[in-house]
């Protein structure tokens, strides 16, 4: 089985459908008439991507809107609070028929900074990037400059706090030490915060916990609390026995947890091959046309007329990919799918996907505009992720989940930093002399500064290669 392919070259002055320059696009590309799931693997490893049959690669340097390519390590993903938040919502309207109040899409969007904080820097950390985190704290500088320069501020009225913190994290990152700065609590002024020099409020069922083992050791004061005593130890601070309740949930947990009989509704997700088109495939095209017709119309903005069904085939359902079935491949074998969601019997979104030997490709996501108040994008990426788990069970190379492009400079693509996965872009291999750097995209510029620190080993995908 060979790939067969039609090179078109270098197309540079053309539309971009990102920032809506009409002159600013700059990419190679070639057309696939057919291509094996291990050629493609190779050419996403190297910064390409495709759109239908068309396969094309941005020129980093040239390009109006510089496209990076993301990807996460599944196995070793764990929900912040934001992804459970969706996940529970979810659950809450399948049990209950409850729809949460407020601005439902905003919502799970924006995770809040105690989850910038603690846990998406470790997620930074299991994700494949590698720089040289001086020149990267030089661009994060800059790109603070710039931000501060747009406001009408003055960065340079900001340097007793702002700066002086960010030069000091630079000296302690090319020396190589820790960098441990020093907290003085001091009272805040009326309104502006909590007092850190008074004891923190504890919530009731924490002080209920500590009575009650405050009565335990009145009535039994020499049985298992014996040891503690003698240690002097405060019954604030006994350590609570280990039990299922105190370990946190994974995301199947969370994804998975049992209904009630009487639930309000159904969810299904069926995995169909879209690409040679499967008996279910066919048998639902027109439905699932329905929902992406509607999705572009309502989302997109666009005319009646321009979602047409020979655009949705070309763009979604048609892909060069051959498929392969494998013996130690997955079940439902390689190649492009549509992941279809399933609400008490009709189709509410569509993930497109292909199954790559080493990893889950999202291609594209629409769904019923309807069902909005339900986080879908988020929803359906935390599903692909547990979908990579499920298929790494049986094919255990497969390992990777893309979450496709992210450009900076489009507001559509907001999700992927604020809310999932990652909160970074990475800058694939050179093309044509091209500059090599990494560019990591944070919302928060002093959450970024005070957390970059703690970057620990990245590696970047340079001349092919993920490093």
């Amino acid at each position: 089985m060979a790939s067969v392919v039609e090179y078109k070259g270098l197309k540079a002055g053309y539309h971009c459908g990102y920032c809506d320059c009409e002159e600013g696009k700059v990419s190679c590309g070639m057309w696939a008439h057919s291509m094996t799931v291990q050629d493609y693997q190779d050419l996403i490893d190297r910064g390409w991507r495709r759109s239908g049959k068309y396969v094309y690669k941005p020129v980093m340097n040239q390009t109006c809107c510089p496209q990076y390519t993301i990807r996460c390590r599944p196995l070793q993903f764990q929900p912040s609070k934001s992804h459970k938040k969706v996940l529970k919502k979810m659950l809450k309207f399948l049990a209950k028929g409850e729809i949460s109040k407020g601005n439902c899409e905003d919502e799970p969007m924006e995770p809040t900074m105690e989850d910038t904080v603690a846990g998406d820097f470790a997620l930074i950390n299991k994700l494949d990037i590698q720089c040289d985190l001086k020149t990267l704290s030089d661009d994060l500088k800059e790109s603070f400059e710039s931000e501060e320069k747009k406001k009408g501020k003055s960065p340079k009225k900001e340097e007793p706090k702002e700066l002086i913190q960010s030069q000091h994290i630079e000296e302690k990152l090319g020396s190589g030490e820790p960098s441990h700065p020093l907290k003085v609590h001091t009272a805040p002024k009326p309104g502006k915060g909590a007092d850190l020099s008074k004891p923190p409020c504890r919530k009731a069922k924490e002080i209920r916990k500590e009575r009650k083992r405050l009565k335990l050791m009145q009535q039994n004061p020499a049985g298992e609390l014996e040891g503690f005593q003698a240690q002097g130890e405060p019954p604030s601070l006994f350590p609570p026995k280990a039990n299922k309740s105190n370990q946190p949930k994974s995301l199947e947990d969370l994804i998975f947890e049992s209904l009630p009989e009487n639930a309000s509704h159904k969810l299904e997700v069926r995995v169909v091959r879209s690409s040679p088109p499967s008996s279910q495939f066919k048998a639902t095209f027109q439905e699932s046309y329905q929902v992406y017709k509607r999705y572009q119309m309502v989302i997109h903005k666009d005319p009646p007329d321009k979602p047409t069904v020979s655009q949705f085939t070309r763009f979604l359902c048609s892909s060069p990919l051959e498929a392969e079935n494998p013996p130690h491949g997955p079940d439902c074998g390689y190649g492009s799918f549509h992941q279809q969601y399933w609400l008490d019997g009709r189709i509410i979104a569509v993930g497109v996907i292909d199954i790559l030997p080493y990893c889950v490709s999202s291609v594209y996501l629409y769904y019923d505009p309807d069902y909005s108040f339900l986080s879908l994008g988020v929803y359906s990426a935390l599903r692909e992720i547990g979908f990579t788990r499920q298929l790494h069970q049986k094919t255990s190379q497969l390992s990777y989940y893309y979450m496709g492009f992210y450009i900076h400079s489009c507001p559509k693509m907001k999700y992927k930093v604020n809310s999932l996965l990652v909160r970074l872009a990475i800058l694939l291999s050179s093309h044509a002399g091209e500059k090599q750097r990494l560019m990591l995209v944070y919302t928060n510029t002093a959450s970024l500064y005070a957390n970059l620190q703690n970057c620990g080993h990245f590696c970047l995908l340079f001349g092919g290669k993920w490093h």
